[in-house]
Parts: structure tokens; sequence; C-alpha cells
């Protein structure tokens, strides 16, 4: 790892700032996992893509949002981590049906906004816990929406620096997918709505977010959903009937309350949760044959 013993004098320069060995856990919602060997919380997209252009190509790059979606594995993330912080987190009604988002802007934030402006159809957004970044890479969604629906255009930086917009067309979507390339980092994205009445839309908010409370363990250390849900199947129930509800590895368990959640329910580390994680996929095969999908994303060394 001849990586390993750069300094910050040997990194291209920043505007924002740049930290080494940078713990990782309190950043995550599970709460666990190492350290990011470089993390870089940019002052604005010039300043990414200037750094992004000068880094060493062979240097990974991986963007950060709110770590709802996120296993970091114990041994850290190689190379550089970026997060965007409050300079991309601003949202903005462009008109009676858009918004401009930052890439590091919550779902709950833009939801709120869209409500303000009189804009309907992401109400959603308010019941996934993530960025904007996230959504448009990952497709996120909930409740019979996802980012797909509403995206119109997206601006990124790629790992070579380069600043581009793409179209919803351009980046394929399925379930929870896109073609997104590794190192590239949304760094805002305009969604469109319909017009509303904000007490309608506001209403529509509360109606998710009591469904939500009711099936989702919400005050613990948990990552989201855990697999995706497999044609013709729910993922919470194929696990729930190989008899894995509750089931526990160190300090990780399977949610009683909804078992397409995994939880760190003390001190567990990224270990016991991804090893729990890989028990119940393989109980769940043997038990229905049915292969689960991760839809958590697994980072770094283990």
């Amino acid at each position: 790892m001849g990586h390993a013993r750069l300094t910050a004098s040997t990194l291209p320069p920043v505007r924002g700032t740049l930290k080494a060995d940078a713990p990782l856990a309190p950043l995550v919602w599970f709460k666990a996992g190492g350290t990011a060997q470089w993390l870089f919380e940019p002052k604005d997209a010039d300043d990414l893509s200037d750094f992004m252009a000068m880094l060493d190509p062979a240097m990974p790059v991986m963007a950060l949002g709110l770590g709802s979606n996120l296993i970091v594995r114990d041994g850290g993330v190689p190379g550089v981590v970026v997060r965007l912080g409050k300079p991309f987190a601003k949202v903005e009604a462009l008109d009676a049906t858009t918004l401009r988002c930052g890439g590091g802007a919550s779902g709950i934030l833009v939801s709120s906004t869209a409500r303000d402006a009189g804009i309907a159809g992401l109400e959603f957004l308010r019941s996934i816990p993530g960025t904007v970044g996230g959504f448009v890479r990952m497709n996120g969604g909930a409740y019979g929406r996802e980012t797909a629906d509403i995206l119109v255009e997206c601006d990124l930086v790629l790992r070579s620096g380069e600043q581009v917009t793409l179209l919803n067309s351009d980046l394929h979507y399925s379930y929870r997918h896109s073609n997104l390339t590794d190192g590239a980092v949304v760094v805002s994205a305009t969604f469109r709505g319909e017009p509303g009445e904000p007490a309608g839309i506001q209403a529509e908010m509360d109606r998710i977010a009591t469904a939500r409370e009711e099936s989702q363990p919400l005050r613990s250390k948990t990552g989201g959903s855990t697999f995706k849900n497999p044609d013709g199947h729910k993922a919470w129930a194929l696990v729930d009937e190989a008899g894995c509800r509750g089931l526990a590895l160190g300090g990780a368990q399977v949610s009683d309350k909804h078992t397409n959640f995994l939880l760190n329910t003390g001190d567990a580390t990224s270990s016991d949760i991804e090893s729990l994680g890989e028990e119940v996929r393989r109980r769940v095969k043997e038990k229905s044959g049915v292969e689960l999908e991760w839809e958590i994303q697994r980072v770094g060394r283990k």
C-alpha cells in the first residue's frame, strides 16, 4: 500500500477540509466500522472537480451521504471518501413543478421544500433516510415511488474531475440501481413533481411518516432495508419464513419489528453485521431457494 504513506502535502490542494484517518463510524447509521484513509468535504463543485482532476488516478474515491444504507467494514476505506456538507445541502424551487437540490440535501429537506412550494409527488422522499446524491445513484424509492419517477437531470463530478450533466435516461435506472460509475459524485439534481396544495402534500407526508414509524425500527442503529425485494417476493417475508426474526450474532441482530432491517444492539462490529446478513442469506436460500441480494452497500476492508 504505497498510498498509506501519503501526507496532505502530497495530495492536491483543497479549499474545503481534508482529514487523514477519519473515523467513519460516527457518520454512518450503524455506528460501526473503520476509518477513511482521507475524508474530503469540498467547499463547492469546483473544489471537488479540481481535486479529482489532480488526484492520482489509482486512488479510489467514494461518495458518502447520510451513511444510512452502508456498512463500512472494520478495516476502513482506502482512498478518499467525499462527503458533501453544508455547501451542497440547499434546495430551491425553480418553478411551479421543479426543484433544484444539492447532492448533500436530505430527503426530509427536499420533501418539505416541495410542500412549501406546492409541488406534489416528492412526498416519498420524506421517508428515505439519505441524501439526493444517494437517491440518484441508488434510484432510492419507497411507498410505490422512486427517484426515476422524478429526476429530470443531475450534475456530476466524474472521477477524472470532469463536470457533466446527465439526463434521467442517461442513468438507465432499474430497481435500486443506476449505471453511475464508481468515483462519480452527484453534486446536484433537478426533480420534477406536479402542482399541489401544501395541506394535501403535508397530509401525504404524514401518512407516509406514520406508516414508516409503525413498520420500521427508526429509533435504532440500523442500515435501512438490508436486502432487495426479489421478483415476486418481499425480502422481509422470506427472512421471516426462514426463522431469522430476532436472530443475533455478536452485537448484531435481525429486527423483531421489521425483518429486513439489521440492528447494532450496542457494540456490534461491522463484521458482526455483515456476517449476520450473510447467515440470513444462507438460511433464506436453504428455506426458499431464493438468493437474496444486498441492498446495503458494503465498502472497505474486512
